[in-house]
């Protein structure tokens, strides 16, 4: 059984080339192969075009020992999966009888005839080991073939998500031959620099090609990816600790998680270890804050619920900042997202709720050199060019030993985006705090 060492993915639908669906089959099988240490050197989508679907199965076996093609196993016209199958490696497909009799017990165990044209999805070729698809009414090909004197293996798999994992890793998966090479990743996560800073702390590490590093803009902030392969999993491990080490030392305290950790299941669980509460007043982040800290507060072992969670407000108005216990002449003299008035807030809610801390996000405010101090935007300026001004928003943290304050600009890549950041860059400083 020959060994794949290299792969590619052919991901198969015009509704993916018209935006309709996301391609997340691509990612969950190259993130499989990688950490199989196989490499993935191409991946692309195509039409439900038969001859542009033979064209790049043709191509991808000319230059890679395995192709997954993923989607068109329906049974509808458009789904051309398996004629291009037949087509490319020369083979007449027939009707399996064994798979038409699963088929028709099938719709039978729903109440239903079986619709002719689901006949399809019982055609096979004598080269292909059908795999089988217990959760739906598409089975697989696993076909060996030599196309052009290389040998080479296709995988048919089913488009739906769930479809797909469990025949890729329950049926296809253990009749193919990996290397015994490995690939070893660990990623860092920042926030509070850009990528391009990072990219000049890290310097000539990310030419390096054995171990790799690169970095990748997210949401979150900026992620740095050191990924190393060797003859196995520890050796590749080994193999990447110089360079790791290194990576720790220039970005220093900008790291906040590695790996799989997410910003609000470390606040969370740091909350539940420390016994403590945190009440929220959120302005600009509109309630995101309070809603990401509930879902990590449920699906946390080491916090009940929402224990940790005091109590959580939304507010954009003077009138309500003042019930909460903002002192009236802060409010009379400052706008509503100064950062005397945030820093304000963060200890009202704190006191408000009896919680151990206070996080306040200020309302957002428009950033112009035109505006009058800290005012509102002038109505003389053009609603267009409001929108490409940046914002500026105030985040704040109290706690029995005082307050610590950040003020953010954001630029203007929507209010979505705005608020997503906001909420992120709140969670980090109360990361911070809780240290």
């Amino acid at each position: 059984m020959p060994v794949i060492r290299s792969a590619e993915i052919i991901t198969v639908g015009t509704e993916l080339l018209l935006g309709e669906i996301v391609d997340t089959n691509s990612a969950r099988l190259a993130q499989d192969l990688a950490e199989l240490g196989v490499d993935v050197y191409w991946s692309l989508r195509v039409g439900d075009n038969r001859g542009r679907l033979e064209q790049a199965l043709t191509a991808a076996l000319a230059r890679s020992d395995l192709v997954l093609l993923t989607g068109g196993l329906g049974p509808t016209d458009d789904d051309l999966t398996r004629d291009a199958v037949a087509h490319v490696v020369g083979e007449e497909q027939r009707v399996d009888p064994e798979l038409e009799q699963w088929l028709r017990r099938y719709f039978e165990g729903r109440g239903a005839a079986m619709p002719n044209s689901n006949l399809r999805q019982a055609h096979v070729i004598d080269s292909a080991t059908v795999l089988p698809n217990p959760i739906g009414t598409a089975p697989g090909w696993l076909v060996r073939t030599d196309v052009g004197g290389r040998p080479g293996t296709i995988v048919t798999l089913p488009g739906p998500p769930r479809e797909l994992e469990r025949m890729w890793s329950q049926e296809a998966k253990p009749l193919l031959e990996f290397p015994s090479s490995r690939l070893f990743v660990r990623t860092f996560k920042t926030l509070g620099v850009g990528e391009s800073h990072v990219a000049e702390l890290l310097g000539d590490l990310t030419t390096q090609a054995n171990p790799s590093v690169a970095t990748y803009a997210k949401r979150d902030g900026v992620h740095v990816r050191v990924a190393a392969k060797g003859d196995d999993l520890e050796a590749a491990r080994q193999l990447a600790q110089p360079t790791l080490h290194r990576v720790e030392e220039l970005l220093g305290d900008k790291v906040w998680g590695r790996d799989g950790e997410e910003l609000p299941q470390l606040v969370t669980r740091q909350l539940a270890r420390m016994g403590r509460k945190v009440a929220v007043v959120e302005g600009l982040s509109g309630g995101l804050l309070t809603s990401w800290l509930t879902e990590a507060a449920h699906s946390t072992p080491s916090a009940v619920d929402d224990e940790n969670i005091a109590g959580s407000v939304i507010a954009y108005e003077p009138e309500l900042m003042r019930t909460l216990g903002v002192p009236a002449h802060l409010l009379e003299r400052l706008p509503a997202g100064a950062a005397e008035v945030v820093a304000a807030l963060a200890t009202a809610i704190r006191a408000f709720f009896k919680a151990d801390f206070g996080v306040a996000i200020g309302p957002g405010m428009l950033v112009a050199a035109q505006q009058e101090a800290d005012g509102p935007a002038p109505r003389d300026v053009d609603p267009v060019e409001v929108e490409r001004l940046p914002t500026t928003v105030v985040i704040a943290v109290a706690r029995d030993v005082g307050t610590t304050v950040r003020t953010l600009e954001l630029p203007a890549l929507g209010k979505s985006w705005q608020r997503e950041r906001t909420a992120i860059s709140s969670l980090n400083l109360l990361r911070l705090e809780l240290r």
